[in-house]
């Protein structure tokens, strides 16, 4: 049975210059609001990222040959762990550098990764991903959009929803039944969509907070060449899992609720109360054991390492988290949450986006299932 153990992380001699110059750049962007910056994985600032591009901080550890930098896993695990600690506004450029970068790397053709992949290293291209759809639930095998052979070109046809970024996104990496008459995991392949190409519109989706970060994305008769097909037609399913186990594996899994943990800090050192102590106390250390065992995965990664089961594991527990926090503070201090007072603003926020952590990337459910399958339980 595999388990998931923790390693002592070697980490960069260019770790120190990388973490000053992160907070370097934090801090010439400006003073943002506790609240904005919260959950700030999903908070799009375009001219931010031109700017982490412009440094050097994104396609880190892409080929130069396509404006990357050739760097470690661990040094950029560095870059965005300050980032999502400093709560900085990453929103725009996140899935690009995170999963469709890499994707396009791995299974583009020359002509996908020429067009895409210098402007993602850049800051200037972004990325959404589409995957869920209507009365699906987590069912994500239950795809109907549908792609047809015209010629040498597909036609697209159907919807995805609850679309992360796709307002402000380039292109979308979609996974679309390619196969008629195929069913479940069989017959889906992965395509490169432009979002400005004629028969593609979004429609926004606003949240309990009014904030739009999710939209519902259409498909009317969308004409694509052969080059939009990424990676083997018919494996669509292998390769949006595995894209999957990189989206799991970060630190955003943990750190999106760390600057309302933040406040509790000052508010505890503003008020001697006991149970906010200890509260504190509580939260550190899980923070801490979340830490070394994302690290771990990020090692892994270093390594050449497939680490799908502790992502996976780390994805689980650091939603649980990161759910948790808001929760245990309404619980353990008094707070007038419709009130300007920064500490029950932040809370009231959480609050109300908190459930949404563990759905994307997968169910708590889903998580789980594949957990026991990694362990050999079921």
């Amino acid at each position: 049975m595999q388990t998931f153990v923790t390693e002592a992380v070697d980490w960069p001699d260019s770790a120190p210059e990388l973490r000053a110059g992160v907070r370097g750049l934090v801090a010439e962007h400006g003073e943002r609001d506790p609240v904005c910056r919260a959950n700030c994985w999903t908070k799009a600032d375009p001219d931010f990222s031109r700017r982490l591009g412009e440094a050097g901080l994104l396609g880190m550890t892409w080929p130069k040959e396509y404006g990357g930098h050739e760097r470690s896993q661990l040094e950029r695990y560095v870059v965005i762990e300050e980032l999502l600690a400093a709560g900085a506004p990453v929103g725009a450029h996140w899935i690009a550098d995170r999963q469709s970068g890499p994707l396009l790397l791995r299974l583009g053709n020359d002509e996908l990764k020429e067009r895409w992949v210098p402007g993602m290293a850049c800051g200037e291209v972004f990325a959404c991903i589409g995957l869920s759809e209507p009365n699906s639930g987590s069912d994500l095998a239950s795809v109907r959009t549908s792609a047809r052979r015209d010629g040498d070109d597909w036609i697209i046809n159907g919807q995805k929803v609850w679309t992360t970024g796709a307002h402000w996104s380039h292109f979308m990496i979609a996974l679309i039944r390619s196969e008629a008459g195929s069913e479940r995991q069989q017959g889906l392949s992965q395509f490169v969509i432009p979002m400005d190409v004629p028969g593609v519109s979004v429609k926004p989706i606003i949240d309990l907070t009014g904030a739009h970060e999710f939209n519902e994305v259409f498909f009317e008769d969308v004409r694509l060449p052969a080059s939009a097909l990424l990676g083997e037609e018919g494996q669509g399913w292998r390769q949006a899992t595995a894209e999957l186990s990189l989206e799991r594996s970060g630190p955003e899994r943990y750190l999106s609720s760390m600057v309302l943990f933040l406040e509790l800090v000052r508010h505890g050192e503003k008020h001697a109360d006991p149970s906010v102590r200890d509260l504190v106390g509580r939260m550190a250390s899980d923070a801490w054991t979340l830490r070394m065992m994302s690290a771990s995965v990020a090692a892994k990664l270093a390594r050449g390492e497939d680490p799908a089961l502790e992502a996976t594991m780390v994805k689980d527990l650091g939603n649980a988290y990161e759910q948790a926090i808001p929760e245990l503070l309404q619980g353990a201090i008094e707070m007038d949450l419709s009130g300007d007072e920064v500490l029950a603003s932040v809370t009231a926020y959480l609050l109300q986006v908190a459930p949404s952590f563990s759905l994307r990337g997968g169910t708590r459910e889903i998580l789980k299932g594949i957990i026991a399958r990694g362990l050999g339980l079921r």
